[in-house]
């Protein structure tokens, strides 16, 4: 019996394990992003309300689940928080310091139960220090409230009944019902008081009818009350009996009953006259069911018109629609060729619905950056005490909304920018003061949308770059030769920045390099197809700025057409296409280029670039691509312009890896590949 009870508990636990770790990280974010305006808004008892409520929340999942150490650990956390709300604590960035700590722990506990893990870790430290602040607190604290009730008490003498309530009473009695007076009282260290009240109710409602309770429903479910609570109730049974089948119930210490007294009622009537007539009022028919039976109202949970989807199970929906993308591209191509009108109105019908599909699908997928963001104010909090700076972090855009996929994989390499801003751009308060900027730092972080594109801007206030001493590291590393670096521009020596083991800082910390250079956060957003650019002033600031594409895996597409090889060409690059005649080409330092409204702009000739065979042909005109990398532009020279088309993006695989401006292939209606154009790489 025992084993199958154990086993039917890890039943539970296994099909409540996601629910509980997400529900849990979203908590612990909740705790996170509410003491951070505490420490703003020491004197704000909603904000301390809202992280005791996602503590109390936290620590009864943790205590159902099973995870001791997790609800251990909550629960003195929760008693810190409850001499905050309380106003019997002060908050200061000391107690706010240790209730960061608990929290740290809190967090690597559910991270490992999240890994497959027990959830188990020391958190004796975290434990000491909170329960120092109880003790430190602990003679403030005020006896125990006058609501407890006192035990070993004539329980009538405290319990008083309105003229209604002793109506009931009466005519129960006279019907032969015994009436029964409990004070039940519960484990000082329940977990759900809440949960323990309505097992207890619904225990009463089976063996008869509750027409009172002490604190009145409303409290007993917002847990507005210590440990114990009055109950009246109506039963045919004996006392005994009910005795022991509330005991049975976990959590209740101990169950005191008595039999109300019909001679007693009607001694105390006029002094509870004036109750009768206020409650009569205030509360005429709340307590009492029209059935006769009291119960706490249920919990008004709000329809919540979302659901939870797995990840895997939408990467495996997407996989289905970008095949079905790829026979679209087929039936169009099939269907211009055979010319019949009914089969093309019914693939232009296809072709509507299936694109009305896919932007509900993309949409499914796309998540607010909030979802990284947030986890950086309490990083910019430890960081900025560590290092000894002033530093206020910023947030705009955290609502611009970004694909799962991406979303994943941009939050450390943020996070490395953040450091980098904070460890070598903002100054210390007094080189600040120094330098007549004020004392307090700024590091703003942005996200915005721009056409089919997500920016993500880390601007912050510092010192900026100095040139000369990137290019003399440059130098020194062979990383540029004296030639080159004659010629660079600003923005390709802030470039530099991003070359593999390049670093200017004086003095190597374990803040911003932590064995991982710049080198890699230029990677990891390149493979996600972003680009990194870095403006910088020195004495006044560097501006980090991120482009990323909304989505990785269904883009559109220009096609072209090199001899009879097809290529595409992403429209998020595209700034418009163009003929220009071979008169209005020139040369420039042995570079072909056009005026392109009133600007000179570099030509790419891609037969050249990815050698096409074919014979070379004297023509009039250029079929151009305007294409885009930041402000640089250029113009790819192909043969023709085929059309716009949304296309599924495939990788080269293992055996393909940097090919030389090629980010990938597709599959085309007629079933050729094209390969995707990474007009990134063709801009220097």
């Amino acid at each position: 019996m025992v084993e199958n009870i154990e086993v039917n508990e890890i039943l539970i636990n296994t099909e409540y394990l996601d629910l509980f770790i997400d529900e849990s990280q979203e908590h612990l974010q909740a705790i996170n992003d509410n003491l951070l305006k505490l420490e703003q808004a020491p004197h704000d008892r909603s904000i301390v309300s809202e992280v005791f409520r996602s503590a109390h929340t936290l620590k009864g999942m943790a205590a159902t689940m099973g995870f001791e150490d997790l609800a251990h650990l909550t629960h003195n956390m929760e008693n810190v928080l409850d001499l905050i709300r309380n106003d019997k604590l002060e908050v200061n960035p000391s107690v706010l310091d240790v209730v960061f700590l608990a929290l740290d722990d809190l967090e690597a506990m559910v991270t490992d139960i999240a890994s497959g893990g027990e959830g188990k870790r020391d958190v004796s430290e975290a434990i000491k220090q909170l329960e120092q602040i109880e003790n430190r607190n602990a003679n403030d604290v005020i006896a125990p409230s006058t609501k407890s009730i006192e035990s070993d008490t004539d329980l009538q003498t405290i319990e008083q009944y309105d003229q209604f309530e002793r109506t009931i009473i009466e005519q129960s009695f006279e019907q032969g019902y015994n009436i029964y007076l409990m004070k039940i009282t519960l484990d000082p260290q329940v977990v759900l008081k809440a949960a323990r009240v309505f097992m207890v109710f619904d225990v009463l409602e089976q063996i008869g009818e509750v027409i009172k309770s002490t604190p009145v429903a409303e409290d007993l479910e917002q847990e507005k009350f210590d440990s114990d609570f009055l109950v009246t109730v109506l039963s045919k049974i004996q006392m005994e009996e009910i005795k022991d089948r509330i005991l049975n119930i976990s959590e209740i210490d101990s169950v005191d009953i008595q039999g109300v007294e019909v001679g007693k009622l009607s001694s105390s009537e006029e002094v509870l006259e004036e109750q009768v007539e206020v409650k009569n009022v205030e509360m005429p028919i709340e307590t009492v069911k029209p059935d006769g039976i009291e119960k706490p109202p249920k919990q008004k949970t709000e329809l919540n018109k979302t659901i939870r989807v797995n990840i895997e199970r939408l990467d495996v929906l997407m996989n289905l629609f970008e095949e079905l993308v790829i026979d679209r591209g087929r039936l169009e191509q099939i269907a211009s060729e055979l010319n019949n009108n009914e089969l093309n109105e019914t693939v232009e019908r296809m072709s509507r619905i299936s694109g009305d599909l896919q932007e509900i699908i993309l949409n499914m997928r796309m998540m607010p950056v909030e979802q990284v963001f947030n986890r950086f104010p309490r990083m910019v909090r430890s960081l900025s005490k560590d290092l000894n700076k002033k530093v206020n972090l910023q947030i705009i855009g955290a609502e611009t909304e970004l694909d799962r996929t991406i979303l994943d994989e941009i939050g450390d390499p943020l996070v490395h920018l953040l450091r980098n801003s904070i460890d070598h751009g903002i100054e210390t308060p007094e080189k600040r003061l120094a330098a007549g900027k004020p004392e307090e730092g700024t590091v703003l972080l942005k996200a915005f949308h721009s056409g089919n594109n997500v920016f993500i801007e880390i601007e912050d206030d510092g010192s900026g770059i100095d040139r000369e001493k990137v290019l003399k590291k440059a130098l020194t590393n062979g990383v540029v030769t004296e030639e080159e670096a004659s010629k660079m521009s600003d923005q390709q020596v802030f470039s530099l920045l991003f070359s593999s083991g390049f670093s200017t800082a004086d003095k190597i910390t374990d803040v911003s390099g932590r064995g991982v250079g710049l080198d890699v956060v230029r990677n990891t957003f390149e493979s996600l197809g972003g680009v990194v650019t870095v403006n910088s002033e020195v004495g006044k600031g560097s501006v980090f700025s991120i482009q990323l594409p909304l989505t990785l895996s269904i883009i559109d597409v220009m096609l072209v057409e090199l001899q009879n090889e097809k290529y595409a060409i992403p429209l998020s690059s595209i700034i418009e296409t163009a003929i220009v005649n071979t008169k209005d080409v020139f040369n420039s330092h042995n570079q072909k280029v056009i005026d392109f409204r009133g600007k000179v702009i570099p030509l790419v000739f891609l037969k050249e670039i990815f050698e096409v065979p074919g014979s070379q042909l004297e023509e009039e005109s250029y079929s151009l691509v305007i294409v885009h990398k930041g402000n640089k532009v250029a113009g790819l020279v192909v043969d023709s312009l085929i059309g716009q088309h949304d296309v599924v993006l495939k990788s080269l695989g293992n055996y393909l890896k940097e090919v030389f401006a090629i980010s990938g292939a597709t599959i085309l209606g007629n079933g050729q590949v094209a390969l995707i154009i990474d007009t990134n790489a063709l801009i220097k």
